[in-house]
C-alpha cells in the first residue's frame, strides 16, 4: 500500500519552490509519493488568468519527470467544475481502492482557512494532512492547532509565487532561475505570460 501525498494547485506555472515543497516531503516524510494535483479552476481563484489546462499539465510533467517519486496528475480535468478536494480524494479512493492512502500536502496559509473549505470536518475525519510552513498573517484556528490529522512539517519556506512570476515575466524580467529549466523551455517556446 503507497503512501501517496496529494499537492493540488494550478500550478500557473510549477516554480521551483513547488518542487523543493513536494521533493522535501517525498524525501523527508512517510510519504512514499507526491502527485501534483493540476486544478482546472480553484473554488477561490479566477479561471480568466489561468493557462489552459493541458499547458499547465505539461509544465508540471516536464518539470517532474526526472523525479521518481514526484508525478503530474490531471485527475481533476473529468470532474465538475469549481473542483472541491473533497470530491476529488472520493474519486481517487473509489479508482484506487486500497492500493493507496492519500494525504493531502497544503501550506499554513491554507490552514488558516480550511475550515472554509467543502466537508473540511470530512477531509480531517479519513485523510491525514502535511502543513509545510508559509509566512503569512492570521491565526490557525485552534481545532488545528494540534488535530490528529495534522503534521507539521519542518520544510524550507519557499516566498515564491507564481503570481510573482508571471508579473515580473511579463515586465521583461529574467526569471529563468525560479523555474525548473524544461518548464522554462516550454514556457519561453510557448511565449507565455509575456
Amino acid at each position: 500500500m503507497k503512501k501517496t501525498g496529494l499537492f493540488f494547485g494550478t500550478f500557473n506555472p510549477i516554480h521551483i519552490g513547488h518542487l523543493i515543497i513536494a521533493n522535501h516531503l517525498a524525501e523527508f516524510s512517510d510519504l512514499d509519493e507526491v502527485w501534483f494535483v493540476v486544478t482546472p479552476r480553484s473554488p477561490f481563484k479566477a479561471k480568466e488568468s489561468l493557462l489552459d489546462d493541458h499547458h499547465r499539465f505539461q509544465m508540471v510533467y516536464e518539470a517532474v519527470k526526472e523525479y521518481p517519486r514526484l508525478l503530474a496528475s490531471d485527475a481533476e480535468f473529468k470532474m465538475d467544475q469549481p473542483n472541491y478536494t473533497i470530491d476529488t480524494l472520493t474519486r481517487l479512493r473509489e479508482q484506487y481502492g486500497t492500493d493507496r492512502v492519500f494525504s493531502l500536502i497544503l501550506g499554513e496559509d491554507n490552514l488558516k482557512g480550511f475550515h472554509k473549505w467543502k466537508n473540511y470536518e470530512a477531509i480531517l475525519a479519513y485523510y491525514s494532512l502535511y502543513v509545510y510552513p508559509r509566512i503569512s498573517g492570521g491565526k490557525i484556528p485552534g481545532e488545528f492547532e494540534s488535530h490528529p490529522s495534522i503534521t507539521r512539517v519542518d520544510a524550507p519556506i519557499m516566498e515564491l509565487s507564481a503570481t510573482f512570476i508571471r508579473t515580473q515575466h511579463k515586465a521583461g524580467k529574467n526569471i529563468r532561475p525560479m523555474l525548473p529549466e524544461a518548464v522554462w523551455k516550454y514556457m519561453d517556446e510557448m511565449n507565455f505570460y509575456r
